[in-house]
């Protein structure tokens, strides 16, 4: 049965609102939800449009599939780039959408199975509430093609679960398992894989039944408290990103991974 408040956009993303609960489902599985430039755009549309919906208490954000969302698609790069999108553009885009899920005000509860990478960290850690199934992780795999963290992904894990564990992440670039997420504090709970949709659910539905105003003051005192360094973060990683998206040890990065081989990277 159709519902006049879903959509199904270009952009690879569904919209489905039930009046009190958004949920937002990447849809692009057989590219594990890596996202796209017009991806981003979208997905922040979306996000700014359910914070002026005085209906909406809740968003709940997952992805199709087996993976939440592995970062940015790098196979659109060349597509991208001949339409005029620039890197600074692509930044642009990335921080927007992690400002909108930040400074919405109502909660976002993000739904993680599987691979939450690159990007697709900060975007995870932007929600206020964040469930993921047993053999879900993260990564912070940008070292790995010669980039940096961006999507305030640094500054998000440093503010949950300290400076350590972030340089780790950022710097080592290996996968994080979801036990060890929460055991840091960047997981709200972590559950098991046929035990995620009830534990989502239930949340939103008490959220749901919640009063806006204080949901979004709540949020904000919240927010003050912990992620005063976000926007300082997300203008650091552009400068620091747009560099080096245009460097030779990107290149070889990308070339190799998309190749399935071992970057060889300048001395």
């Amino acid at each position: 049965m159709s519902n006049p408040d879903s959509a199904t956009t270009p952009a690879g993303f569904s919209a489905v609102n039930d009046g009190k609960v958004l949920r937002v489902t990447l849809t692009k599985p057989k590219r594990k939800n890596a996202i796209n430039y017009d991806t981003m755009v979208a997905l922040g549309d979306t996000f700014l449009a359910a914070a002026a919906n005085p209906s909406v208490r809740v968003i709940v954000l997952t992805g199709e599939g087996g993976d939440f969302c592995t970062g940015a698609d790098l196979a659109a790069t060349a597509s991208e780039a001949q339409r005029g999108i620039t890197s600074d553009m692509v930044m642009d885009a990335a921080n927007r959408l992690v400002k909108a899920v930040v400074d919405a005000p109502i909660p976002v509860i993000a739904r993680i199975k599987g691979a939450a990478a690159g990007v697709g960290v900060g975007i995870a850690l932007a929600a206020d509430l964040v469930y993921a199934a047993e053999d879900s992780y993260l990564l912070l795999a940008f070292i790995n093609i010669g980039l940096m963290p961006d999507g305030g992904a640094a500054a998000m894990v440093a503010a949950a679960a300290g400076r350590p564990l972030a340089a780790e992440m950022a710097l080592l670039g290996e996968r994080l398992p979801a036990p060890a997420a929460k055991a840091a504090g960047l997981f709200t709970a972590v559950v098991p894989d046929d035990e995620l949709d009830a534990k989502v659910e239930a949340a939103a539905a008490k959220i749901a039944a919640g009063p806006r105003r204080a949901l979004e003051l709540t949020k904000q005192a919240l927010n003050a408290a912990t992620l005063a360094a976000l926007d300082a973060a997300l203008a650091a990683e552009k400068s620091g990103q747009g560099e080096l998206l245009q460097s030779p040890d990107f290149f070889e990065g990308a070339t190799a991974m998309l190749t399935k081989r071992k970057p060889v990277f300048a001395d």
